[in-house]
């Protein structure tokens, strides 16, 4: 808290009664000796020395740091939700435009969550960055039930986990590092692309053997809501032995000389590719939301405990003003006493 007497009106008040005791001592109207040898030091006394006259308050400069402090957090909570508010529209109309990629896959191939394989991965997309609410815890549950559940089937399933994201790899390495296959990082550093998610599905299906891929992202509603969502790619083998998808697929006519086998191979590979795409612009729009939520609460909450900051450091400020008075007007009275 700042001293009393680097206030103007303390100051002159101090000046003032330092000159009536100094006229009072020198005129000799004081008449004992050890009165004015006291009262006499009192222009020689250093800041610290004169603490009862306007001394900083510790209590009250702690007070103004941690004011400080709010403060700064207050305006870094602003600029990020602005930030999050200027790319969510953007990748929102990107990710609302990729849903017509996947949707036709789901109409022919199918979508069988409960279907029992002996090797399953399990793709948990994530974000790289933080403070933006429990998209990342939420996706890092579902992705560890889905685990558990898959255990329950028998203890010789191959079950691989495959992240996108620096987050999710930090909350599952803690129990599950021996069963990360794969990691993607920085994958939000430009923008999402489908390029790049094509280059990840061909390197995810490259590395490693699967009968069966489930993705779990986060899926886009509003600004202040997202579904936590699963989505089942079978591997081409299945999908051939599938009676079911294999006659459905002999109503449409294929031109060359690639074979049934050959086109479902292909569109296997791009379906998760594209499904990938997707759940990546989906995962990162619900990013931005979840973001924007988080930092509007903060900055709420920082203006909450400025205020009360603010009332403490007054009452205080008002409580050593007080004191000072109180302490010079005593002193004042003594000497005309």
């Amino acid at each position: 808290m700042a001293s009393g007497s680097a206030r103007p009106g303390s100051t002159r008040l101090v000046k003032l009664l330092y000159g009536n005791v100094n006229s009072y001592l020198s005129s000799g109207a004081a008449g004992i000796n050890g009165g004015g040898a006291v009262w006499g030091s009192t222009t020689g006394l250093s800041s610290a020395e004169l603490a009862p006259f306007g001394a900083r308050s510790a209590s009250g400069q702690i007070v103004r740091n941690r004011m400080k402090s709010v403060k700064s957090i207050q305006k870094i909570t602003k600029a990020m939700k602005m930030v999050a508010a200027s790319k969510l529209r953007n990748i929102q109309v990107k990710a609302e435009n990729s849903r017509g990629l996947w949707q036709p896959f789901t109409a022919l191939l199918g979508d069988a969550p409960a279907t029992k394989v002996d090797k399953k991965l399990i793709v948990t997309i994530s974000s790289d960055k933080g403070l933006c609410g429990g998209i990342n815890s939420t996706v890092v549950k579902y992705s560890r039930a889905l685990f558990r559940l898959n255990g329950l089937d028998g203890p010789d399933k191959d079950v691989k986990y495959v992240i996108v994201g620096e987050k999710g790899k930090a909350q599952l390495q803690r129990d599950s590092k021996k069963l990360i296959s794969m990691y993607f990082g920085e994958t939000q550093k430009s923008s999402i692309c489908f390029t790049q998610c094509s280059m990840m599905a061909d390197e995810i299906i490259k590395s490693n053997e699967y009968d069966a891929i489930q993705m779990v992202y986060n899926k886009f509603n509003s600004v202040v809501s997202f579904q936590p969502t699963v989505a089942t790619l079978l591997s081409p083998q299945l999908l051939i032995g599938d009676q079911e998808v294999t006659g459905d697929l002999d109503a449409y006519e294929i031109e060359g000389s690639d074979t049934k086998e050959e086109v479902l191979q292909n569109l296997s590979e791009f379906q998760f590719a594209c499904t990938m795409y997707n759940a990546m612009l989906e995962n990162a729009t619900s990013e931005m939301g979840a973001r924007m939520s988080a930092m509007e609460n903060s900055t709420r909450n920082a203006s909450d405990m400025l205020d009360r900051l603010t009332l403490t450091y007054n009452r205080s400020r008002q409580a050593s003003i007080t004191t000072e008075l109180i302490e010079i007007i005593s002193g004042a009275a003594a000497l005309e006493g």
